[in-house]
């Protein structure tokens, strides 16, 4: 374990690291939470014209993940492969970001054209900076357990941004709207408070991390047509994929029918920001423990254990009369730990399909394969939205009123059974996959092999 290529990882440069998706999410998730109130309350956009814009922009910005993919893969500069897009994307994420929250004098269609066109652009520039900043950790060392750990660090930044939107965000807007008299602008300058904030922490990951992977290029030429020979031949990348679409899924569905459960099931409108909290707190006390707890424990073990957790607090939701909330808040708080572990660990296996995929064909892909991840967990976020509406429309949900017995019903089964038989798949899924920690030891030793026989002979390589 002495290579450059596995040696361990500093806590500084892991912080360094994490501090990269706490930006991302400072400025995204306030995006992926806010936006559509912001279009349809303050800009001024019909729901309907919003709701088909989200759908655009969603498929534009999946279809353009694999191409982003083969670009960042054939990237080679003096910064690295992946880190030049965190300095050079840093601000016009920010600025577009600030842009989709600005309300232009503009008429009905000019502000509709406005909002197509910076909602497009932020959505893409986001990829080109989530791609490379993804497939970072596997270019920052081939040591698994590295990974984990620099994954749980980040896994922790991460969801402290989405706890600082969750709270901040509202009750900023609020106060700079009041101040300033202008609702508009009170959005305005809150989003330009975390876009320079998110900007300025994109340019601190870049600064604080090290790709030391060895790159070997004359023998990689990436091509869109390698998706395919990947999932040919990666059978840990497509046990992954479908994993992916799966706990993305369940997790949207889990945050899209927390507030109709909440409100309707229990009656306590009050209580929807505390349900909300407490489906990410957990992760504040989990995920520093997720690198020993996969060492005790390995892979297929730890996601089994974690989505078996998550399954009996939902199951436990379903029984437990609505009038106990002390015991709703407190298996919503089981399911999230059994959730946060599974949806935590599973980033970490991105860099081992990598390794995988590098191993088969010779080519080292980290930003197509995480391009094809974030195609599949935008599908999965997809079909979390999809399924809700689709139940409660057919048990007969009827928003702002008494809801009757049959549709209390379906907001409890979608809240619980729905996520569990989803849970139960991915249980099924992860079992077929076959990275185990020796056969992973193994295939790392043959490509620290290589890659020395490449370092020993880079003028050969380099001239042909």
């Amino acid at each position: 374990m002495t290579s450059e290529n596995l040696k361990k990882i500093s806590l500084n440069e892991k912080f360094g690291y994490a501090s990269g998706d706490f930006a991302c999410n400072l400025i995204y998730t306030t995006v992926s939470t806010y936006l559509l109130f912001f279009y349809t309350d303050v800009y001024g956009l019909s729901a309907a014209a919003a709701g088909t814009m989200f759908l655009v922009v969603r498929i534009i910005d999946a279809l353009a993940d694999p191409f982003i993919g083969t670009i960042v893969d054939r990237t080679n500069t003096k910064f690295g492969r992946f880190r030049p897009y965190l300095l050079f994307g840093a601000f016009p994420f920010a600025i577009l970001a600030i842009l989709c929250f600005t309300t232009p004098d503009f008429s009905s269609a000019g502000k509709l054209i406005y909002a197509y066109i910076t909602y497009v652009g932020l959505s893409l520039v986001y990829t080109t900076i989530n791609v490379p900043y993804g497939a970072l950790t596997s270019a920052m060392t081939r040591n698994n357990q590295e990974v984990v750990s620099i994954t749980s660090v980040r896994m922790i930044l991460a969801n402290v941004g989405g706890l600082v939107v969750a709270f901040f965000v509202p009750l900023l807007s609020t106060f700079l709207g009041n101040t300033t008299e202008n609702s508009a602008l009170g959005w305005q300058l809150t989003m330009s408070i975390l876009g320079v904030i998110g900007a300025c922490l994109l340019i601190f990951c870049f600064k604080s991390t090290k790709e030391r992977v060895v790159l070997q290029k004359t023998v990689e030429k990436v091509k869109l047509t390698d998706i395919f020979e990947q999932f040919r031949i990666n059978r840990p990348l497509v046990v992954l994929s479908i994993f992916f679409i799966i706990i993305f899924g369940v997790n949207s569905i889990s945050n899209s029918v927390g507030i109709y459960y909440v409100t309707y099931n229990l009656g306590r409108e009050d209580l929807v920001k505390w349900y909300g909290l407490l489906g990410s707190l957990p992760a504040l006390v989990v995920l520093p423990f997720l690198p020993k707890i996969s060492k005790a424990l390995g892979k297929k073990r730890l996601l089994n254990y974690a989505l078996l957790l998550n399954i009996v607090g939902l199951l436990a939701l379903l029984v437990i009369p609505p009038s106990n909330v002390a015991l709703v808040l407190i298996f919503r708080l089981v399911a999230a730990a059994g959730s946060l572990t599974a949806g935590g660990y599973m980033w970490a296996l991105i860099p081992e399909t990598i390794e995988y995929g590098e191993y088969k064909t010779g080519k080292r892909m980290g930003g197509l394969i995480y391009a094809i991840i974030g195609f599949f967990f935008k599908f999965g976020m997809a079909l979390g939205g999809i399924v809700p509406g689709l139940i409660l429309d057919k048990f007969g949900y009827i928003a702002n009123q008494v809801q009757t017995p049959e549709a209390l019903m379906g907001i409890l089964i979608t809240t619980t059974v729905v996520p569990v038989i989803f849970l139960i798949l991915a249980m099924v899924d992860i079992n077929f996959y076959n990275l185990d920690e020796k056969t992973y030891d193994k295939m790392i030793r043959e490509l620290e092999n290589r890659d020395k026989i490449y370092l020993d002979n880079i003028e050969e390589f380099e001239a042909k």
